[in-house]
């Protein structure tokens, strides 16, 4: 099997550094940080935190180094979904892709360039320490399952989750995987933003009354639309940020660091994304709608000089 990770940033090279484990599988890994892949060939990748795992992928900055893969695993930003599967669509003539992003509206991209799509969710985190050393804040699952309008078979799902899980990611292949995938939107629209807005790691953050009533809220907005889709969700996303807090008190979550760094947000694929559905549903998402507002407004003030 070969299988190529698109985007080695934190979340990628923790997928990367877990399969390249395995001998009967080749793990390409697909950057445009030139840094972390000329370390990766050269010393491997490394996982430490929660993760302890050293392994050696291939890497490339250049998609015509990479062979036809079998599987693909999608792990940008959202912000660089399309130009990232666009730049590799030739890798994967007839291989099925993942998206294990954040957000919503990734697949759709995806399915414009590659034949079979597989909808993806996880919730292991970190956080690239250097070039080749990616520390893993959380541990959790990984949920895979069909994108309905263009998927992969089941038997394909079935063999990449399997894949990851024997290499120490728990993967579930799931029928519908869109309960476990909204979980994870509305517990991300309900938590970044509030750590990129008052610059507090998640537990510090829920530790505070009126932030914590705030999450809530948005919770709330984002099962009141998924509810309307018909999605019965995985968990539940209040009692999941209560996790968190246990779990993963200090992490700082990726919107917090990408404020820190004055970085493009993924605002719109979280709280945009319940936003856009609550409309179409006729569901009203005030507090997401102020939110991506004010991230918004926040990413504008890098902009300034003076």
């Amino acid at each position: 099997m070969k299988v190529c990770i698109v985007g080695c940033g934190a979340i990628g090279s923790l997928f990367a550094a877990y399969l390249a484990q395995r001998d009967d599988v080749e793990v390409w890994a697909y950057d445009l940080d030139q840094a972390h892949v000329d370390a990766i060939n050269a010393s491997g990748l490394r996982l430490s935190g929660e993760g302890n795992v050293h392994s050696q992928p291939k890497a490339s900055t250049n998609p015509a180094d990479i062979p036809a893969c079998d599987f693909g695993i999608v792990a940008t930003k959202t912000l660089h979904t399309r130009a990232a599967i666009e730049a590799t669509a030739g890798v994967f003539p007839d291989g099925a892709v993942c998206s294990v992003q954040n957000g919503v509206g990734n697949e759709e991209i995806i399915a414009e360039y590659v034949p079979r799509v597989i909808r993806g969710t996880t919730f292991p985190a970190g956080r690239i320490v250097e070039p080749g050393h990616v520390q893993q804040d959380t541990g959790g699952k990984t949920w895979m399952g069909p994108f309905e309008p263009q998927s992969a078979s089941m038997e394909e799902i079935r063999q990449l989750a399997d894949a990851l899980t024997e290499s120490g990611m728990e993967t579930l292949a799931m029928e519908d995987s869109r309960g476990a995938q909204w979980t994870k939107l509305i517990f991300n629209a309900s938590t970044n933003p509030i750590g990129a807005l008052t610059r507090l790691p998640h537990g510090v953050a829920c530790d505070q009354p009126k932030v914590r009533a705030l999450i809530s809220q948005l919770v709330a907005e984002g099962v009141a639309v998924a509810e309307a889709q018909g999605i019965t969700l995985d968990s539940d996303p209040d009692a999941l940020v209560d996790h968190a807090r246990e779990v993963a008190y200090n992490h700082k979550a990726s919107m917090l660091q990408d404020a820190l760094a004055e970085r493009r947000t993924e605002v719109a694929a979280l709280n945009g994304g319940i936003v856009e559905f609550g409309r179409q549903y006729n569901v009203p998402t005030p507090m997401n709608e102020a939110i991506w507002a004010l991230i918004e407004g926040l990413e504008h003030s890098w902009t300034l000089t003076g």
